[in-house]
């Protein structure tokens, strides 16, 4: 039996629902094998801490450094729960990768912010941690995401089948895997972002779970044309990237003004189709000849977008628990995968995907 090569991934995604990890052996004989892995919640004050921090406020420097504390701390928590899980000690694990929480996204601008603390997260630990992951792409004049169309490449791709590989955070993303062809990969829109925010503000509840309250709707042609006419976003040709410094509370509030009479599920409904809508109409504008699609993230577990995808993608649609990743945990393994990849010198950030100048390898490292 080949030696373990143990790694840690963590990742608090655009949702800020809270913290996926995995412990992985990614020793090179094998396909990445998980050996524990933990979501632990996200502490209500520190979620609403966070999406404070998307938009410009008093003390936001000092908000910001306490909140990176707290999340390295919740961050820690997880670590430990995977090593108790595991069996494993600390020694053995050669890196964390630990993403942060992404506040501001601006590539144009020439930054990409992500809250974090991990010197303090490798001082609770005592174990090397790799972060800021999107600097070097954004320094090589790339988009500094998406991120993991590296990783997509070498753990979904088909020597005969032309993939895509559909993540549906609070962002959609997605990866083209053609045999044959440069990886590619970019954002496609909102997934989760909105529905989780029209939820929490007409039902109170954090998120749709499987999608219920949607399918309880009608999508209303006349929003969703007025939704996607609305954006530049969506027609502009990648590489591209968006986060919550687009598609927030404001951009929705003013394009559902006109809307007011719509039922509130009507409007999940049609949040949901925008979704679908402009993940298939990416998909075929960019990569038509792509036979089936493989889909991971929260949304995944959204039962009535799985079917309106299969619907506009007129394609099989399959959650990568197919090819044994569960779908909650594919970003986590990510960044296990790229804490690896930083220490092999291997270059993750790929121009076919961001637009930079040249490959890069990604991530800084924070001893023990």
């Amino acid at each position: 039996m080949s030696q373990e090569v143990l790694y840690i991934g963590l990742m608090s995604g655009t949702s800020t629902d809270g913290v996926d990890g995995v412990l992985a052996n990614l020793a090179e004989a094998t396909r990445p094998q998980i050996r524990a892995h933990v979501s632990l919640p996200m502490p209500e004050r520190l979620r609403q801490e966070f999406l404070a921090l998307n938009l410009s406020g008093p003390n936001e420097l000092a908000r910001a450094a306490s909140a990176g504390n707290q999340l390295a701390r919740l961050y820690a928590a997880a670590v430990q729960d995977l090593l108790k899980q595991s069996g494993v000690t600390a020694a053995r694990v050669r890196a964390i990768g630990a993403h942060g929480q992404t506040v501001r996204h601006d590539p144009a601008a020439g930054y990409s912010l992500q809250i974090n603390a991990p010197a303090l997260l490798a001082e609770l630990t005592g174990i090397d941690v790799i972060a800021d992951f999107r600097s070097r792409d954004v320094a090589a004049g790339g988009q500094g995401a998406p991120l993991v169309p590296a990783f997509h490449e070498a753990v979904f791709s088909s020597a005969e089948i032309p993939r895509a590989v559909l993540n549906l955070g609070g962002i959609a993303n997605v990866t083209l895997l053609h045999p044959g062809r440069p990886v590619r990969g970019f954002d496609t829109g909102p997934a989760n972002v909105l529905l989780d925010l029209w939820s929490k503000e007409r039902t109170g509840k954090d998120y749709d779970a499987g999608g219920r309250w949607g399918a309880s709707g009608r999508t209303d042609p006349a929003l969703l044309e007025s939704l996607l006419r609305s954006e530049p976003w969506f027609d502009a040709p990648p590489p591209k990237s968006t986060g919550r410094d687009l598609f927030n509370h404001a951009w929705l509030a003013r394009r559902l003004a006109p809307f007011q009479a719509l039922a509130d599920n009507d409007v999940q409904a049609t949040l949901q189709s925008l979704t679908a809508h402009t993940v298939a109409q990416a998909i075929n504008r960019y990569a038509p000849e792509t036979r089936e699609v493989l889909v991971c993230g929260g949304g995944a577990l959204n039962r009535a977008l799985m079917h309106e995808l299969e619907r506009e993608l007129r394609r099989p649609v399959y959650p990568t628990t197919r090819l044994d990743v569960p779908v909650q945990l594919v970003e986590a393994l990510a960044f296990a995968w790229l804490a690896q990849a930083h220490e092999l010198r291997k270059p993750a950030g790929l121009p076919t995907v961001t637009g930079a100048r040249h490959r890069s390898v990604l991530g800084c490292r924070y001893p023990a």
